[in-house]
């Protein structure tokens, strides 16, 4: 049925270059999965070349035997079909998964983007599989609920704090992000899934410290975390 028909249109929103309103239903799913016990790197890598989809891969900071892979698409069933059937082959499935640390979110839109389909789709891509932004700290994120009552006012504010700190990161080069939200996709309840890439770590755990004097992060988050700290082993637009 069409959005007249049911009177819900769930397509992302944004503004056109003569500020009229314009919509695009499309938006790209990221899972983060992250593996213990993989001693040796190269049979995943070597099964990833040979793989048609998307995917970055990571060694994990916290675990001499971790990595973490991150795949995308635009299609969720990916994640239960082609994706389920490539993990449970070797040498995926001879690795034993950290559940604690999966993360799952899609792209949206604030309402002002004016390129939709770059913002939904090819922005986030490109900069998930960039090599270059070598580091990369993931985590959940969970608001407390009474932040939706506030005035819209009140919210731009609040959340314009952690945009002004992106910008001012991105500008210097320095780091960039990946945002995408989870509501009720997530087993814990948690609203958006976050990506800080750097070129190197300390910029993009500046970017954390930075928010740490937010009023959204030290009044309106309800929990932060857990984090995933990676760097790029390999990463590749699938064949």
């Amino acid at each position: 049925m069409s959005p007249e028909e049911t009177g819900l249109d769930l397509s992302e929103k944004g503004r056109g270059p003569d500020g009229q309103p314009i919509s695009l239903d499309r938006r790209l799913y990221m899972e983060l999965l992250v593996f213990t016990g993989a001693g040796e790197t190269e049979p995943l890598v070597a099964a990833l070349e040979q793989a048609p989809f998307p995917a970055v891969l990571y060694a994990d900071l916290h675990d001499p035997q971790g990595v973490g892979l991150l795949t995308m698409s635009e299609e969720p069933d990916f994640f239960v079909t082609e994706l389920r059937a490539f993990l449970n082959r070797p040498p995926f499935q001879e690795l034993t998964l950290k559940p604690e640390l999966t993360m799952f979110g899609r792209t949206y839109a604030i309402g002002y983007e004016s390129d939709l389909e770059h913002v939904l789709v090819n922005r986030p891509r490109q900069r998930a599989l960039d090599r270059s932004w070598s580091w990369v700290i993931w985590y959940p994120l969970r608001r407390v609920k009474g932040f939706e009552l506030l005035p819209e006012e009140d919210k731009r504010r609040i959340l314009g704090e952690h945009g002004n700190i992106g910008r001012t990161f991105g500008r210097a080069d320095l780091a960039t992000d990946i945002r995408l939200a989870c509501h009720g996709l997530d087993r814990n309840d948690n609203d958006f899934v976050v990506a800080i890439l750097g070129h190197d770590l300390h910029p993009a755990s500046a970017v954390v410290q930075a928010m740490r004097k937010t009023q959204q992060t030290s009044k309106w988050l309800e929990s932060l975390g857990p984090f995933f700290v990676g760097k790029v082993l390999w990463s590749g637009e699938g064949r």
